[in-house]
């Protein structure tokens, strides 16, 4: 138990310096790591893709609170647009989770593979689209909250890979924008892991001290190392070049998609 929890202070401190780093949630790091880990302590292969996706998402419910309290110190959180979109991320957030306990572990990991690699290319191009244009009405802010909320749950995101672009495009201030995505990922992730916790709940291949699809080693590691070193990787981004920053975290992201979909 003690190497395993050093093993998860590890993949913390990784994901909190990174975070920082890149202004990104720790999931796109922790989920395809735990997902190198966790056959190493024998967890079964049909349930590992979605105990780390869970797992991630527990995380993000504990680490997103700083980022909101942060941003909102900051005046970067307009409360009017998360309000709004607040119902669609849940609603959509808890849909992505339980599609996602319905799918096979192997075909999850491919599709969580091509979005890596997706993310990867828009992060090394830096690709991003033009903001010409304001919020839509409501029924155009459910589909885009629904599937912000959708996708996030199923890969075990926060969401500002997917959000910030969106409302970049709508015209928001960067600062504004991320701001509202860090605020969304608590609901997000509160959202998708009540999910897993459900859809997991009494699954006989589960390890011990799992709760549903919660790793609980995992998620005290996780937590407790992040919260520490994400002040670490904001330290090193203000020093290092950023554009060479972005690219070697893009080529990262593309040769763990890469693996998983070699595997």
């Amino acid at each position: 138990m003690l190497l395993t929890l050093l093993i998860y202070l590890g993949l913390g401190a990784f994901a909190g310096i990174l975070s920082g780093l890149f202004g990104i949630g720790g999931g796109l790091v922790i989920v395809p790591v735990l997902l190198t880990v966790l056959p190493w302590l024998g967890v079964a292969p049909d349930v590992v893709i979605h105990l780390a996706i869970g797992t991630s998402l527990a995380t993000i419910v504990v680490t997103s609170s700083s980022g909101i309290r942060a941003h909102n110190k900051r005046g970067n959180v307009d409360w009017a647009i998360v309000k709004r979109f607040v119902p669609w991320v849940i609603l959509g957030s808890f849909a992505g989770g339980s599609v996602a306990s319905l799918l096979p572990g192997e075909l999850l990991e491919r599709l969580f593979a091509v979005f890596l690699l997706l993310v990867a290319t828009q992060m090394w191009f830096s690709l991003r689209p033009n903001p010409d244009r304001g919020l839509p009405s409501t029924p155009g802010l459910a589909t885009a909250g629904g599937l912000i909320g959708t996708i996030s749950s199923m890969f075990g995101i926060g969401g500002a890979t997917i959000s910030v672009p969106f409302l970049r495009w709508c015209s928001l201030p960067i600062t504004t924008a991320v701001g509202v995505s860090a605020t969304l990922a608590f609901p997000i992730a509160l959202s998708g892991v009540t999910s897993y916790l459900i859809s997991g709940w009494g699954q006989p291949q589960l390890p011990e001290w799992s709760f549903g699809y919660v790793y609980l080693p995992a998620f005290i590691g996780i937590v407790v190392a992040s919260t520490q070193f994400v002040r670490v990787g904001a330290s090193l981004a203000m020093k290092l070049p950023g554009h060479i920053l972005q690219r070697a975290f893009a080529a990262f992201l593309a040769i763990l998609g890469l693996r998983l979909l070699m595997l």
